[in-house]
């Protein structure tokens, strides 16, 4: 008697990803032939067309769409399990799949990569910057096992942890400082900026802070990347705006403190709902917490955390 297999389930899912049967069987390297009958014979097994094949692309059907979203789960729970089974609670081996947005990048991630390889030399680490909704899509997908972004709503499938609370300063080289550790938001008017172009949700968070408190700021140059703009103001009379926490490896640099302070932002570790964690995912986060109250960063607060 035949019976639904795995190779039904990933040969349908490939064709809808690709609406094409001849991209799916390249993908899975199957002859197209092959891969039609494997998925009419699903189809009579499951007793519904679960595609449509009239149009110019393949696309699910109603059912198709239910089933297949079905067959999605089945298999990241199937790939959970593997990894489960494989899980080594000593930590002696094993790998880890971590994405984090840029800014943790600056001040984050090289200290708790580094020491959580010394503490644990056996687990591979496979680190992606990346922005926070592909962040997410990579946990509902199972293609990341652990993600550091902001908190807020996350999406659909997606648990949070707050990890700290992140402060924004101005941030300016010493030989530039001001006597006093504190300047009121109008400054921003007289000293000519450095800061990260519109495509990071710093940027975002930077000129919402500036139009609620109606400053034109004069911005000299517009970076895509963090180490750019820390370089850039290391050498130059330019300011920026920056977390905190990124001038303390920086000695050339100092946080200046602005009134109104800048709104302060809660980061998380982000996790796939009600998925297997790791071994290895588990001593992450355990550190990343760790590492958060060791260097005094502010305790994180906000609603909707886990």
């Amino acid at each position: 008697m035949v019976t639904v297999e795995l190779r039904h389930l990933r040969y349908l899912l490939a064709v809808a990803d690709h609406a094409n049967f001849t991209h799916a069987a390249e993908e899975l390297r199957v002859s197209q032939p092959t891969l039609s009958q494997q998925i009419r014979q699903l189809e009579r097994l499951v007793g519904f067309q679960l595609l449509d094949r009239t149009g110019r692309t393949v696309r699910l059907t109603d059912a198709g769409e239910v089933y297949a979203s079905h067959a999605r789960r089945a298999l990241l729970d199937l790939a959970a399990a593997d990894r489960a089974l494989n899980d080594v609670e000593e930590l002696s081996r094993g790998h880890l799949r971590l994405g984090a947005t840029p800014t943790f990048t600056a001040y984050l991630i090289g200290p708790l990569t580094a020491e959580f390889h010394s503490r644990h030399p056996g687990i591979s680490l496979i680190f992606t910057e990346m922005t926070q909704d592909r962040i997410e899509d990579a946990l509902v997908t199972d293609n990341l096992d652990v993600g550091i972004a902001f908190a807020g709503k996350p999406a659909a499938g997606i648990t949070t942890a707050a990890l700290l609370t992140e402060t924004l300063s101005l941030v300016i080289r010493a030989a530039e400082a001001p006597a006093s550790k504190k300047l009121p938001v109008r400054a921003f008017q007289d000293i000519p900026l450095a800061l990260l172009s519109g495509d990071f949700a710093t940027r975002g968070h930077i000129d919402a802070y500036l139009a609620e408190h109606r400053i034109e700021p004069r911005i000299a140059v517009e970076a895509n990347s963090i180490q750019a703009l820390t370089e850039i103001v290391k050498r130059s009379p330019l300011a920026t705006v920056l977390p905190d926490a990124i001038t303390h490896d920086h000695a050339a640099l100092v946080p200046v403190t602005l009134d109104p302070p800048l709104p302060a932002r809660t980061a998380a570790l982000l996790f796939r709902q009600d998925a297997y964690q790791s071994a290895a995912a588990r001593a992450f986060a355990k550190l990343a917490h760790e590492f958060a109250e060791r260097r005094e960063y502010a305790p994180p607060r906000g609603p909707g955390l886990a």
